[in-house]
C-alpha cells in the first residue's frame, strides 16, 4: 500500500540530511503569508483571529524549551512515536482578547513524512497555556508531544487554515 509503512525503524532519528530546510532559520522570520519560524530562545507574534468575531489580537509566543522525553518521566502512556515536552510563554501584547488553543492545533513535518496532529492531552503539571488571554495577561507552561521522530517543525493553526507559528524541534 502506497504512503503506509509498518517498519519497524519508524522511530530511528533520520540523518541530519533529510531535516527540511526551514528548520535550519536561525531565529524568527516572516515572510509575506508564512508563519514566523521560531527556535528555542526565541520569540515571535501573530495576530490570534477569533473563530467566532474574526477580530484579530497580537500574541506573543516565547520558545524557552524543547527536550525530548520517556513516557515515564511524565506519568504518560505509550507513545506513536516518542514525546516531546515544549515550554511556551503566551502574552496577549492586543487590545482585545485572545486565544491561543494548541490541543489538535498542532502539526508535525519532517523529511518525507506526512504531517500529523501531535499534540497530546499529558501534562507535566505546570500552568496551562490552552487559554483565552485579556490583553496583558500571560502564562508560561508546557505542552506534550507525541511527534514521529527527533527533529522537524512542529506548527501551530490557530483556525485560519495556514500556520501561525513554527516551531523547529531540536534533532537531539
Amino acid at each position: 500500500m502506497a504512503g503506509c509503512s509498518s517498519s519497524t525503524d519508524a522511530n530511528v532519528d533520520p540523518p541530519p540530511s533529510s531535516v527540511p530546510k526551514h528548520e535550519k532559520a536561525a531565529g524568527p522570520t516572516q515572510k509575506k503569508d508564512k508563519a514566523p519560524v521560531l527556535t528555542v530562545g526565541k520569540n515571535a507574534s501573530y495576530d490570534a483571529v477569533s473563530s467566532t468575531t474574526r477580530a484579530k489580537a497580537t500574541l506573543s509566543i516565547t520558545f524557552h524549551s524543547a527536550k525530548y522525553v520517556t513516557a515515564s518521566e511524565i506519568s504518560a502512556g505509550k507513545p506513536k512515536g516518542r514525546f516531546a515536552v515544549i515550554t511556551l510563554e503566551v502574552t496577549n501584547n492586543g487590545s482585545r482578547d485572545g486565544a491561543f488553543h494548541p490541543y489538535g492545533f498542532m502539526k508535525w513535518e519532517g523529511g518525507d513524512r506526512v504531517a500529523q496532529g501531535v499534540a497530546t492531552l499529558y501534562s507535566t503539571g505546570t500552568q496551562s497555556v490552552d487559554s483565552t488571554y485579556h490583553p496583558g495577561e500571560s502564562a508560561t507552561g508546557d505542552i506534550v508531544l507525541d511527534v514521529p521522530r527527533k527533529g522537524g517543525a512542529v506548527s501551530y493553526y490557530d483556525g485560519t487554515g495556514t500556520a501561525s507559528l513554527t516551531f523547529v524541534m531540536p534533532a537531539k
